[in-house]
């Protein structure tokens, strides 16, 4: 996913890739794509660029905005915060961003606490997974503040997940189906639908992979 605002970087296009090089059975093995981009990172690499129209930010500025991505799954959140505080948007803006360790994998973390700061990003929760004898992650957070989290998106927030869909992504709708039922009073199968209903709202929406 592009992690940046042609507002921001009017000729720029910014990537957000994790490398991939290990020793494995003797021998020293790499990502195919991830190495090839950084291994030319000086040079040019021809490339096109795929929509994904259903994947951006509201029309109306002012409606909050729920980003959930850990690790890389950051990508687009990063362009979301910057197209945003270009704009002057004065919706609300809450960041769940988990990874393995904060002193080596707080992606972007500098740009972030900026925007914590300057109040372009409203929430930032954290969860690093390694940094404890436990491990925590993005849903955990999430369970932390269900109350609030359930106000946001009772309040019109547009709910984003981003990143890994084998696991987290699954992990994170049922959170979130977990919260809605709790919050809001609800069995299983009425929370169930009310996520559902997100989703047919375009209030919930996804790029994962």
């Amino acid at each position: 996913s592009i992690s940046s605002s042609l507002l921001a970087h009017p000729d720029e296009v910014h990537l957000t890739v994790a490398i991939v090089r290990y020793h494995s059975h003797e021998r020293d093995r790499k990502g195919v794509c991830s190495t090839y981009l950084a291994d030319r990172i000086e040079g040019g690499v021809p490339c096109y660029v795929h929509a994904n129209k259903r994947f951006k930010l509201p029309e109306d500025p002012a409606t909050p905005i729920i980003m959930v991505g850990p690790g890389t799954g950051i990508a687009p959140f990063r362009a979301f915060l910057e197209e945003r505080r270009a704009k002057g948007a004065a919706g609300k803006s809450w960041l769940f961003f988990g990874d393995r360790r904060s002193k080596t994998d707080f992606l972007y973390g500098d740009e972030l606490n900026g925007y914590l700061a300057g109040k372009s990003l409203t929430r930032l929760d954290l969860a690093f997974s390694r940094d404890q004898d436990y491990k925590i992650y993005v849903q955990d957070r999430m369970r932390e503040h269900a109350s609030e989290l359930f106000a946001w998106i009772e309040g019109g927030a547009f709910f984003y997940v981003c990143g890994d869909a084998s696991r987290m992504a699954k992990d994170v709708n049922q959170a979130l189906t977990e919260i809605v039922a709790q919050e809001g009073g609800m069995d299983e199968e009425a929370a169930t639908a009310y996520v559902k209903a997100m989703r047919k709202e375009k209030r919930y929406l996804r790029d994962v992979y």
